[in-house]
């Protein structure tokens, strides 16, 4: 299972990188299809959809890398009670990423029930650049739930919170 998760969290990590390299394209398209004459319809909201896949796709990766910002000088503050802080940490972040997978599914279906496009040009269903966030968001609410599951069974390390000569 590690291994799956492992996998899971670096793909959505490629995923947000090829997003970042497909915002360049959009960019540099754009920019021909001006210098040219030509028009290039919705080129602007396709840029924000793959800025927005980037942004949620490469928050699980991050996460399981510890790349997140952690309030570490409170942490450390916390002295012996520095494991039940941590366990406030990961049970808050895995609530509120799964509140935020659940309202971002929920954003997703009303705007296809109520066929909601996107005011651009294009007028693509804002479901389908929705779905993206909703995967992204699952990934992850998958991620701190991993993290937390990891924090509680597998044990508290003091590993956990590197550099704690560093910031005292």
């Amino acid at each position: 299972m590690r291994n799956f998760l492992d996998k899971l969290y670096l793909g959505s990590a490629y995923f947000a990188a090829i997003n970042l390299i497909l915002i360049l394209l959009i960019i540099c398209t754009q920019m021909m299809a001006r210098w040219t004459g030509f028009t290039f319809p919705g080129a602007t909201a396709y840029a924000g959809y793959a800025m927005a896949n980037s942004a949620f796709f490469a928050l699980a990766h991050t996460l399981n890398q510890d790349g997140h910002i952690r309030v570490r000088i409170l942490l450390n503050k916390l002295g012996a009670n520095k494991k039940w802080g941590e366990l406030w940490c990961y049970g808050i972040g895995s609530l509120l990423a799964v509140l935020f997978f659940y309202y971002a599914c929920r954003g997703a279906y009303f705007s296809y029930i109520f066929n909601d496009v996107s005011q651009a040009e294009d007028a693509l269903p804002m479901w389908i650049p929705q779905a993206s966030m909703v995967l992204g968001t699952l990934v992850l609410a998958i991620a701190f739930l991993d993290k937390l599951y990891e924090f509680i069974f597998i044990g508290y390390s003091e590993t956990e919170i590197k550099d704690d000569k560093a910031i005292d």
